[in-house]
């Protein structure tokens, strides 16, 4: 098996390692030697892998039906969206493939109703450090410049300001009379997993400035929804509810699929031919995101995200409790992010070689996403194998 394939754009810096397959929370090389999966494909497998429920409904599904249009009724595609509309308390469901494909649609959506309310060039205020993806849309909605560099003009009509800034936002909402919505991840994923000081007042008073301005409050859940957080949605922490809100990744347990969930007064923006996906909703994927979601209810996995997440995060503050080169450990269910002083790609592979798989994003953040149905013992491997990394790392500063 060739690990580095000329034929194949080079989009990423890849690992010389292949993994051949899954159990729960392990993976395995061609060797057999496991891994301990602590990303989950970047918060992807909420099942784990090989999930016997998951392999059954998309097994039992393939063998029915993969693909039909969206001009005709997709059963799957109905049940799959009683189940969120419910979940979130929302209206109407479109279906997608990707989370950034959902961003798009609430983008789409922001303009909508901006014209709606008689503004030529409705501008999207958005947040520094945010990221919303890789489409030149969703690209100029992020904040980060690593990700847009070489591809500009980017897309105009976003206002960006700093997260967890409510001044910022009321700054601009006494002067901006052209603003339609605003776009946040309520916990910033790719950005350090950022978790606003105050959670439920943040997302509280970008209601209020929403509602007296009439602008639509959009949430970017694609990292963050789920169950991974403790709750269904990390919004739902508190008592605010968006107008429209974006999944995708851990929706489908590993099968592409994403969906832009909308309130009746957005849901009347769109019509007919407004917009639309070819791959979007088809039968395959909606059975993936029905079986994650019954399972997640069946197997009690926000309730275990809550549980594991803190067992992880304190047994790695109290270990580096007095260590002055971890700034800070952040995290909500099993959302976890550990900052440390100087950049620290190179943990990646000093984990890697301990057989535990994470990532550092934002340079200098360790983020940890295993899936959300890893039990105590795992918890503890995971945080073990961690503390052996970070210290490794720091020991050799």
């Amino acid at each position: 098996m060739k690990l580095m394939n000329k034929n194949l754009m080079p989009t990423y810096n890849r690992f010389p390692i292949s993994f051949e397959k899954g159990k729960g929370v392990w993976v395995f090389d061609k060797n057999n030697t496991k891994y301990l999966d602590g990303l989950s494909g970047i918060a992807v497998n909420t099942l784990g892998h090989n999930h016997s429920d998951l392999v059954r409904a998309i097994s039992k599904q393939a063998a029915k039906l993969i693909h039909i249009s969206n001009y005709y009724h997709i059963e799957e595609q109905s049940v799959l969206a009683d189940r969120l509309v419910s979940l979130s308390k929302l209206s109407s469901v479109f279906f997608c493939n990707s989370g950034c494909e959902a961003n798009e649609a609430a983008i789409k959506l922001a303009r909508l109703h901006g014209h709606k309310l008689g503004i030529d060039s409705p501008n999207i205020i958005v947040m520094e450090g945010g990221f919303h993806g890789r489409t030149m849309g969703t690209l100029s909605a992020s904040g980060g410049r690593k990700y847009q560099a070489g591809f500009e003009p980017l897309m105009s009509g976003y206002i960006r300001v700093p997260f967890d800034d409510i001044d910022a936002v009321e700054k601009i909402s006494a002067k901006n009379n052209k603003v339609s919505a605003i776009f946040i991840e309520p916990i910033q994923g790719e950005g350090g997993i950022n978790i606003p000081k105050n959670l439920k007042q943040y997302l509280k008073k970008l209601r209020q400035i929403c509602d007296q301005n009439r602008w639509l409050l959009i949430f970017d859940e694609v990292q963050c929804g789920v169950g991974r957080t403790g709750k269904w949605f990390a919004h739902q922490h508190s008592s605010v509810k968006p107008d429209v809100m974006t999944l995708a990744k851990g929706l489908g347990s590993g099968m592409p699929i994403g969906a832009c969930i909308a309130n009746k007064t957005a849901t009347k923006l769109m019509e007919p031919g407004k917009h639309g996906s070819t791959f979007g909703g088809n039968p395959l994927a909606c059975s993936a995101g029905i079986a994650t979601l019954n399972a997640i209810e069946k197997e009690h996995l926000i309730k275990n995200a809550i549980e594991q997440g803190l067992l992880i995060t304190n047994i790695l503050k109290e270990n580096f409790k007095n260590n002055k080169n971890i700034i800070s450990i952040r995290s909500l269910g099993l959302m976890i992010g550990i900052e440390l002083s100087v950049p620290c790609g190179d943990c990646v592979n000093i984990a890697l070689d301990k057989k535990l798989l994470i990532n550092v994003t934002a340079g200098n953040v360790i983020r940890l996403l295993p899936p959300l149905i890893i039990n105590k013992r795992e918890a503890k491997i995971l945080s073990d194998r961690l503390i052996f990394t970070i210290e490794s790392f720091i020991n050799n500063l």
